[in-house]
């Protein structure tokens, strides 16, 4: 037991003296109106840099993301596929469908499958 609590006491040392040196280091120099600002060619950028970022966007790559792995996920599932289990896996596959397509019937109704209003 005290072998445990030296070690876990040298672990949280070792973390908080990581932390701190991090943090020393991330330390940026004087930041001035040159740095800070961003570079077009030399010239004064005609538009702003932090352009507002399209939250519909957004949502469709989230739904794309979702689909890929659902796509990811069944594969494996279909060719590891026994023959005496077959009830089974047809029930697994079915339930996750069901399950992502009541998600996308919820994201449709509220609108956020609509790209221009």
């Amino acid at each position: 037991m005290m072998y445990v609590s030296i070690w876990l006491m040298m672990a949280v040392m070792l973390s908080i003296m990581m932390m701190m040196m991090c943090t020393m280091i991330s330390k940026t120099s004087k930041k001035d109106r040159e740095n800070m600002s961003p570079f077009e060619c030399g010239f004064d950028p005609k538009s702003s840099a932090r352009t507002p970022f399209s939250i519909q966007f957004f949502l469709i790559a989230v739904l794309f993301l979702i689909f890929d792995i659902e796509i990811a996920i069944m594969l494996p599932i279909i060719l590891t596929m026994k023959i005496n289990l077959t009830k089974m896996w047809i029930m697994t596959i079915l339930s996750f469908i069901i399950i992502l397509i009541l998600g996308l019937y919820h994201e449709w109704n509220n609108g956020v499958l609509e790209w221009a209003k």
